[in-house]
């Protein structure tokens, strides 16, 4: 083999390295692109999840807020509702009060609702010796009837006559007054109380009042307000 067959097969083996070579390096470029664009492509799918779970975070947010912001204002309204509500069966209260003061004020229907009164509150303890309290300008009208009130008692109660004092020491509260309307105050009635003062029977207009409106409470707001809640 002469040099010029020697000269040409070196070529030839270069240039088969070469294209080998090119068509390596061509493969890992191809490759190498291939993998950036998977690469690229899950960077971004991860971004856009990352996106779609921040939106979704926040957008559960806002839904949490708005639900507190309306369970607050439902809550609100309600508050204002039963304000409203109290207000009205307060007023009704405190309206019927008033009119108990006109009570005492016709002379001969108080004096029997008096007697009346001493008679239940003497049914209640049934105290041999008892102390009667009233107002103080109620005690000449009570006075007229305990004698017959201890009689009404001792008749329905088969008992003996009890023993009834008036307590001269200590009154119950005047009439409510509109100079000074925060004072304790009483519309009328009595209270009596065991010799020993354990046993306590509260018979005033108040008492009564407060315990009939406590009774007829659910009724009443019924009444008022069941076309509210439908």
């Amino acid at each position: 083999m002469n040099n010029t067959d020697v000269s040409k097969q070196i070529q030839q083996m270069v240039r088969f390295i070469r294209q080998e070579a090119e068509e390596k390096a061509n493969e890992i470029s191809v490759s190498a692109e291939e993998e950036f664009q998977i690469e690229k492509l899950q960077l971004v799918e991860a971004e856009k999840k990352k996106v779609r779970q921040e939106y979704e975070r926040k957008t559960k947010q806002v839904e949490v807020r708005k639900k507190i912001e309306y369970s607050m204002q439902l809550n609100a309204s309600r508050i204002k509702v039963l304000q409203a509500q109290d207000d009205v069966v307060s007023g009704m209260k405190e309206s019927a009060r008033k009119a108990l003061l006109k009570i005492s004020g016709d002379k001969n229907n108080y004096k029997k609702l008096l007697k009346g009164l001493i008679v239940q509150s003497l049914l209640r303890l049934k105290e041999p010796s008892v102390l009667l309290r009233c107002r103080e300008m109620d005690v000449a009208v009570v006075k007229l009837v305990v004698e017959e009130a201890k009689r009404e008692y001792t008749e329905k109660a088969k008992v003996r006559t009890p023993n009834i004092t008036i307590d001269n020491n200590v009154y119950l509260p005047p009439p409510p007054s509109d100079a000074d309307p925060h004072r304790s105050s009483c519309s009328g009635g009595v209270v009596l109380a065991s010799g020993d003062g354990k046993i306590v029977c509260e018979n005033t207009l108040d008492a009564r009042l407060d315990v009939i409106f406590r009774q007829k409470l659910p009724e009443i707001r019924k009444q008022l307000f069941s076309k509210m809640s439908q």
